[in-house]
């Protein structure tokens, strides 16, 4: 994340933000993501375009801002009953909403936008904070938990490389692969 669209919580600055947010969801809805222009989104803000360009550099840049913010989890994960049933339900909603056409707009907004890979690091620990309530949960019901960062290897990693560049089944079975994988099971091939 750069600099520019660090905010603190509350005052001006989250405002201007919001408003800035809001503008780019509404204008993409009625004229489309080609059309966005930053003196557009200011205008429909009610903000100068300076103060976007201050802020956030550039529309590449407010677009990584924004997609990141799409990209954050609005629940907590479901309880299923069991780490594996919750790993499992998780890696299926994940997959479905990552390979999703706007899924996949917002993962590459959020790194095109992005050249010090701030917002990639914001969108992995989405994802990290996700693995880790559903690890204590399962730790609350004594159940063994594999770390956070081995869950993003065997499950996170694997989903992320297949949706953007090798666009095919991320299935249940195959998400349902990568689950038994990361708790040491045997299973079969997570492969097509």
């Amino acid at each position: 994340m750069s600099a520019r669209a660090t905010t603190r919580p509350g005052g001006r600055s989250a405002r201007v933000q919001q408003s800035v947010h809001q503008a780019v969801r509404d204008l993409e809805a009625e004229v489309g993501r080609d059309a966005l222009t930053v003196p557009l989104i200011a205008a429909r803000a009610g903000v100068t375009p300076s103060t976007i360009y201050r802020r956030w550099g550039d529309l590449r840049e407010l677009l990584s801002d924004v997609a990141v913010e799409r990209l954050r989890p609005d629940a907590e994960p479901a309880d299923c009953g069991s780490l594996r049933a919750d790993l499992e339900a998780w890696a299926l909603q994940f997959a479905e909403e990552m390979s999703s056409t706007a899924g996949r707009t917002y993962i590459r907004d959020a790194l095109l936008g992005d050249p010090e890979q701030g917002n990639a690091v914001r969108c992995s620990d989405y994802a990290a904070e996700q693995l880790k309530a559903i690890g204590v949960r399962a730790a609350g019901r004594g159940e063994a938990v594999p770390d956070v960062e081995s869950l993003l290897d065997v499950i996170v990693a694997p989903l992320m490389y297949r949706i953007l560049f090798r666009p095919s089944d991320v299935s249940a079975s195959y998400t349902d692969c990568l689950v038994a994988a990361a708790l040491g099971r045997s299973a079969a091939s997570p492969r097509d």
